[in-house]
Formats: structure tokens, C-alpha cells, sequence
């Protein structure tokens, strides 16, 4: 038996942002084989260091982990980096390495308890053509995606680069449009389900790093 589970926050818990649309939860689990099941863990809101107490209730029979994580981490630095308070270049990059580093802890020490759960797992990035994204924040949220690309690699994990997924503006929800919108949702949907169908993951099993 087949059975996936949904991690992180509302790129796959976007239920409350399709007006009564299938949310991607929905719209795997109509893709999936008959007999195959999906689990929704994931929280709209939650963090990279939430994603600890989602991986306690992961199913004893979960086959397969999808984890999208680190765009509320992301929204979290907003503030800090609209500061007005005018600052040298490289006290500026010191901000922002300090911002990266804080994040990486977190995503390392999930990426852990993932990988120590001996299921396999795929990671996805944070998607940055959300509509009214400046190019300042979208160079800002790369620090983000460069640490779950170097970590995934590092610990040997498969990633879905939501960023080559997400690219119109109708991926974006209207009523909230850093979150999928329905067509968003469908394509990150299909994604999934042709990881799992297509059996890509079997034996690929994360290694586990100091």
C-alpha cells in the first residue's frame, strides 16, 4: 500500500485560499492509483521548526514524504528587511547571512528527524514568481532556496524546485497571492503524483548528517 504525506505549510494546507476548489490535498489524491493513499500534515502557517511536531504523527504504514517548508520563515524577515535605517553594503549581507544561517539551523535539524524517520522524502523550494515580488525580495529569497538545495544535496535528498512549477501569474491565489491558487495547486499536485507513480523514489533513502 501505497501512502504519501504532505509536510510543511500552506503551499500544500492551502484549502482555505481556492474558494471551495479542490485544495492540493484533493487534487493528489485523485491522481493516485486507486488503493493509494495521501495524508495531509502540513499547517498553513507553520514554520521550518513546526515541522517537528507534524513528524510525530506521520502514519506507521507512510510510504513517502513531500516536504514544503521555509516560505514562512521567509515572510518572518519581511520587516527586518524593509528597514529604512540606511546601512554599508556589507553590514546589509551580514543581516542576511545571519537571516540564512538562523534558517539553516532549523531546516537541518527537520531535514534530521526526516531522515531518521527511514522513509523517503522529497524537499520542494519556495516558489519566487508570486505576483508584486520585487526583485529585492525575490534576491532575498534566495538565500532560503540556496539553503534547501545545498542541505538536499548534502543529505542526499530529492527536491522538487517549486520555482520552475509556479511561473504564471493564475498559480497565485487571489484571495491571498503568496499562496497556490487552484491551477497552482493542480500543477504541484501533478508533480507529486508523477514522483510517486513514476517510482523515482524507490530506495532512495536520505543519509544522515552531523
Amino acid at each position: 500500500m501505497t501512502h504519501l504525506v504532505l509536510l510543511g505549510d500552506s503551499i500544500f494546507d492551502n484549502a482555505a485560499y481556492v474558494a471551495g476548489a479542490p485544495a492540493v490535498i484533493d487534487q493528489v489524491r485523485s491522481l493516485l492509483p486507486t488503493g493509494w493513499k495521501a495524508t495531509l500534515l502540513a499547517v498553513d502557517g507553520d514554520v521550518a521548526s513546526d515541522v517537528g511536531e507534524q513528524l510525530k504523527r506521520i502514519p506507521e504504514d507512510a510510504t513517502h514524504l513531500f516536504m514544503s517548508v521555509g516560505g514562512n520563515d521567509a515572510l518572518g524577515t519581511v520587516t527586518q528587511l524593509h528597514s529604512p535605517m540606511p546601512v554599508p553594503m556589507m553590514q546589509a549581507l551580514r543581516a542576511l547571512a545571519d537571516i540564512q544561517v538562523r534558517f539553516a539551523k532549523d531546516y537541518v535539524d527537520i531535514l534530521r528527524i526526516v531522515c531518521a524517520s527511514g522513509t523517503p522524502v522529497v524537499c520542494c523550494t519556495i516558489y519566487d514568481q508570486v505576483p508584486g515580488l520585487t526583485q529585492e525580495l525575490r534576491t532575498a529569497l534566495s538565500i532560503f532556496n540556496d539553503v534547501i538545495l545545498r542541505e538536499c544535496v548534502r543529505f542526499q535528498i530529492p527536491v522538487l524546485d517549486l520555482r520552475f512549477v509556479c511561473t504564471e501569474v493564475n498559480d497565485y491565489s487571489v484571495a491571498s497571492p503568496i499562496e497556490p491558487s487552484y491551477i497552482g495547486g493542480q500543477k504541484i499536485a501533478s508533480r507529486i503524483a508523477n514522483i510517486v507513480t513514476g517510482n523515482t523514489l524507490n530506495g532512495a533513502r536520505c543519509q544522515i548528517h552531523a
